[in-house]
């Protein structure tokens, strides 16, 4: 048997993978397997793998990343064929998305196909969303399970959402309930929160980019754009950003910017949400920031907005104000995610402290008095 690396590894088992001696001798329970070989909790591992690696005699050394993949490899990990296609979603430039099947825990997962050119190899687009998502793991953000390499196709295995907010939206055909607005709002602010504090721009916020589950439970995905701001260069591609979700500065040709080019593409989207429709909705640079101009003023040496936003029954004083902070015109003055979620528009119902203290893998709706109401939008089913 050959390892990942290519070289000779003989005969290893699953029980190859060393672990410290248990008091007492204590058998190796299915769940702390799961823990040492980072699995989710939802594998439902093969009994005779339990069996060898508590029959097995403990090795001193920590687990290796050879020994690790080959662990993950015996269980399914890894493999093409542990995934069933079933149909497909959409396609872009460089991936095909697909509704698939788990093997291992016959649960639906989201199978996006990245086509790889020989000469140029995966895009860069697929090698940071791919960096970036394996050290991600909270409620709000789409959990990427595997990867799996072919010569000719990159597979990124994510858990299965059943609609994105821009479809939730189309197919309501009504405006959200102000419930659902918040509760969505929270959520995504959440998830940016989360993002930001690991210094982690996501740079392509929009509707079609936030996933929703039927419990409500919404989701930030599509890190393809996505950047670390750690790396040593403070200076970043004014390309970013679908054109109705870019900030002026941005749409100046501004590349010096931090994690506030993500809080103008919420304002936006909470906007999209209390009225149904995009707020700038331009086709060209020129036309979106006449269309920012229009109905935020335009700059002055103080920034101050005319707010135009108090003309409708949906933008109350308490959200235009929420609105406002997010879509400064000086991105400094942005207010951050972090900071959004103590706003009075959600801190009556969503106590910030309580939201803010939550596990990171824990869902805001296991809040006491936090629920999602069903606004029946057609929703793609998973095949049986």
């Amino acid at each position: 048997m050959y390892g990942v690396d290519g070289d000779r590894m003989g005969c290893q088992y699953v029980p190859n993978v060393k672990m410290r001696q248990k008091l007492n001798n204590r058998r190796w329970s299915e769940q702390d397997i799961q823990k040492r070989l980072s699995l989710p909790a939802d594998i439902k591992l093969p009994q005779t793998v339990i069996e060898k690696l508590n029959r097995t005699p403990t090795l001193d050394n920590p687990l290796t990343r050879k020994s690790r993949r080959a662990s993950l490899s015996e269980i399914g990990f890894g493999k093409l064929e542990t995934y069933k296609k079933i149909f497909d979603l959409g396609e872009g430039t460089y991936a095909t998305v697909y509704l698939g099947k788990s093997l291992l825990t016959g649960k639906s997962v989201a199978l996006k196909e990245i086509r790889l050119e020989h000469e140029e190899g995966a895009p860069c687009t697929a090698i940071r969303e791919v960096s970036l998502l394996r050290n991600l793991k909270h409620a709000n953000v789409v959990t990427l399970h595997d990867i799996i390499y072919t010569e000719r196709v990159l597979t990124l295995v994510f858990e299965f959402v059943e609609h994105d907010l821009r479809e939730y939206m189309e197919e309501i055909e009504s405006m959200i309930c102000m419930n659902n607005v918040k509760l969505f709002l929270v959520q995504l602010l959440r998830g940016l929160a989360y993002c930001h504090k690991r210094r982690i721009l996501h740079r392509d916020l929009k509707p079609q980019n936030l996933l929703i589950n039927r419990a409500g439970e919404l989701k930030l995905a599509d890190f393809g754009l996505a950047r670390a701001q750690s790396v040593p260069t403070k200076t970043y591609s004014n390309e970013v950003v679908t054109l109705w979700y870019r900030p002026p500065d941005v749409l100046l040709g501004s590349t010096d910017y931090s994690t506030h080019i993500d809080m103008w593409g919420v304002g936006c989207i909470l906007f999209e949400m209390l009225e149904h429709k995009p707020m700038f909705p331009g086709s060209t640079t020129d036309e979106q920031l006449n269309l920012i101009f229009q109905k935020l003023g335009t700059p002055s040496p103080m920034c101050i907005p005319i707010c135009s936003l108090l003309n409708s029954d949906r933008i109350n004083q308490e959200r235009a104000d929420l609105l406002l902070k997010m879509l400064k015109y000086d991105g400094r003055s942005r207010i951050q995610a972090a900071d959004a979620l103590r706003h009075p528009m959600l801190a009556a119902n969503f106590p910030p402290d309580a939201v803010l203290s939550l596990p990171d893998t824990e869902s805001v709706l296991s809040l006491p008095g936090v629920s999602y109401i069903s606004e029946q939008p057609g929703v793609r089913k998973p095949a049986k």
